[in-house]
């Protein structure tokens, strides 16, 4: 099974916590594992309807307390340097009662709580990526910050919940849709800021965002977090099968409908149609065949193949074959006759079964290496991606298979 989270609205910790909730046979049960994991906290779980819609909404309770962000419609410069300095004697005020923690404080709480070594792994993966956003935002060692909105203990459940529901539901793949980050400013301990803000912006670089005309922090540093921490990859809903949704609402009430969707589903591939491109070839030396073969490839040809075949005389020749989308059919013709020596082609239009392909990114000590991965009727397949095998083996002077194997170690490692 496979994992899809649309972010229409934005992702938070609770929210993703609250839909993921949903897509496990006893919730209840977990419900009652966050509660003992954490004395201090008290985790809510209950149904509840937006713009019509049934869906679960998770509240975390810190001594009895809710914590929360203020949306702000406006700022000026003057206001911004006023809060930041209110916030900073607060922050100071609220580390010596307790109520805020280091990244320390945060490691040990995880690291002490009774659950699978997975999840806590995953859980200091996602706070280790908190921690230097922060310390890269605020210009100070990780050591030194000290975790506010996002480091509170309604935090620490969100994200350790999170961890927790994944490790549970065990998807072969997560992929996510481009993220609605909303617009505005959000008044939080560090003062008035623009949304996203910095820390959270820091932690989508790279992923598909975009703003609107909601006012309003839709993407929280601790989602933002999760979805780096755990999604391969950012786009479009693929073509899927879906076994069951999860909605996980969110606190702000909006025109549209303020939830995460989560879709369980299997992939069931694609039907599309293709074009095959044939000639024969008796006269070409195969320096000018090669050459062919290169402009039909260059020019986008799904593929170019050459099959030995025996002509008339007793003449051993090939035939050329090129593959292309229908709406191709004519400028890859065209091509063929300009490249090759022959004096006409033929076309055979096939129904073909595909695989749902994509791709995400694996470490390995020759660089970032490409991942394959396609899925579709019942079926999956991964592998290394052979340009960027070739490449850094060419770069580290390495073997090919020196590269492949390492890449290959770090993609199994990744799918488990």
């Amino acid at each position: 099974m496979k994992l899809y989270l649309e972010c229409n609205m934005g992702a938070a910790g609770d929210m993703l916590m609250a839909a993921l909730s949903e897509l496990i046979p006893d919730r209840n049960a977990f419900v009652q594992q966050m509660n003992s994991l954490f004395p201090e906290v008290h985790v809510d779980c209950a149904r509840t309807q937006k713009c019509g819609i049934l869906g679960s909404k998770i509240r975390v309770l810190v001594r009895g307390q809710e914590e929360s962000n203020e949306d702000v419609s406006s700022v000026c410069h003057t206001a911004y340097e006023k809060n930041t300095y209110q916030s900073n004697a607060q922050q100071e005020h609220a580390h010596k009662h307790g109520s805020h923690f280091c990244y320390r404080d945060i490691c040990n709480i995880i690291g002490e709580l009774d659950l699978p070594d997975k999840v806590k792994a995953d859980a200091l993966h996602v706070y280790r990526l908190i921690g230097e956003a922060e310390s890269k935002v605020h210009s100070e060692p990780l050591e030194q910050i000290h975790f506010h909105e996002v480091g509170s203990l309604d935090a620490v459940v969100d994200v350790v919940g999170c961890c927790l529901l994944l490790y549970m539901l065990k998807p072969d793949d997560i992929s996510a849709s481009p993220i609605h980050v909303g617009s505005g400013f959000v008044r939080c301990s560090h003062g008035i800021l623009p949304v996203p803000a910095p820390a959270t912006a820091l932690l989508l670089e790279g992923i598909p965002i975009y703003g609107g005309k909601i006012k309003s922090e839709l993407c929280t540093p601790t989602g933002a977090a999760l979805l780096r921490h755990f999604v391969r990859h950012f786009g479009e809903m693929e073509q899927m099968k879906v076994s069951k949704i999860g909605y996980g609402m969110g606190t702000k009430d909006f025109e549209a409908l303020n939830c995460v969707r989560a879709f369980l589903y299997d992939s069931v591939g694609r039907q599309d149609e293709i074009i095959e491109i044939c000639c024969n070839l008796d006269d070409m030396t195969p320096e000018a065949l090669g050459f062919a073969m290169e402009q039909l490839l260059e020019n986008g040809a799904l593929d170019v193949f050459v099959t030995p075949i025996h002509m008339k005389k007793n003449r051993s020749a090939v035939m050329l074959s090129c593959l292309c989308k229908p709406g191709e059919k004519d400028q890859f013709a065209d091509l063929m006759l300009k490249c090759t020596s022959t004096l006409g082609v033929r076309f055979h239009s096939y129904s073909r079964n595909v695989l749902s392909s994509t791709f995400y990114t694996v470490e390995t000590p020759y660089g970032a290496i490409r991942i394959k991965s396609s899925d579709g009727y019942g079926v999956t397949k991964r592998k290394p991606e052979y340009d960027d095998v070739k490449n850094a083996a060419l770069k580290f002077d390495v073997s090919f298979h020196e590269v492949y194997q390492k890449a290959l170690a770090q993609m199994l490692e990744t799918d488990h």
